[in-house]
């Protein structure tokens, strides 16, 4: 008996990372039996192609490797973590939360393609994960939606405090903006959960704010 799938996602910078902890306190908090997982894979060999990828070996920019390549890369490290780590458990039934899952592919890789050209690809990534790899569909996806300049905000900082610099995702803000679109137009099809990383006038709404309202979706 396949146990339940819920996934947090958002683009580079929204604060995904937070609130999955977040969220993981407070189920803890309140004794529930649960897993969690992030992807990618960074430490694995399943992510090696990714990790090239990311980090320009194929090209200085996203759109250097086509929406459909790149997606088979992530898509592997995925298949390879259910398989090996959390798969098992979900099976028999365990509340899996997954910190960026399939969802990713939906996000970052149609920003490569027009929005006419999306929905077709939105339909081949389900029946090419879902269905050819055998994942399991998410019951719940949380889109953290957070506006494109807050994110680069949140990224440079993040590259500043850490002294590091971001991938070829993180670092291109027209790549950023056209995922925050390409998000939407995914939440949309797929149905996913939009969660508000900002207020009615433009301002960042506070972790604990955005923290209430997911919790309501999860309990």
């Amino acid at each position: 008996m396949a146990g339940r799938l819920i996934v947090f996602e958002g683009t580079d910078g929204s604060g995904k990372s937070t609130q999955f902890a977040m969220a993981r306190q407070a189920l803890e908090a309140a004794g529930r039996d649960f897993r969690t997982f992030t992807y990618p894979q960074y430490q694995e060999e399943s992510s090696a192609l990714l990790r090239m990828y990311l980090g320009g070996q194929f090209g200085a920019h996203p759109s250097d490797v086509n929406a459909y390549a790149a997606s088979t890369f992530f898509a592997v490290d995925r298949y390879a973590g259910y398989k090996r780590f959390w798969g098992s458990y979900y099976e028999q039934g365990g509340l899996m939360m997954l910190d960026r899952y399939t969802t990713s592919n939906a996000v970052h890789q149609s920003a490569k393609l027009s929005p006419a050209e999306r929905e077709a690809f939105f339909q081949w990534l389900a029946d090419f994960e879902y269905g050819a790899l055998g994942l399991p569909s998410p019951d719940l996806v949380l889109w953290l939606d957070m506006p494109t300049p807050l994110a680069v905000a949140n990224l440079r900082r993040r590259e500043h405090d850490t002294h590091t610099t971001g991938d070829i995702h993180e670092v291109d803000e027209a790549y950023l903006s056209a995922c925050r679109a390409a998000a939407a137009q995914a939440a949309d099809f797929f149905g996913w959960q939009r969660v508000a990383c900002a207020d009615s006038r433009g301002a960042l709404r506070t972790p604990e704010d955005i923290h209430k309202e997911i919790l309501s979706c999860i309990l």
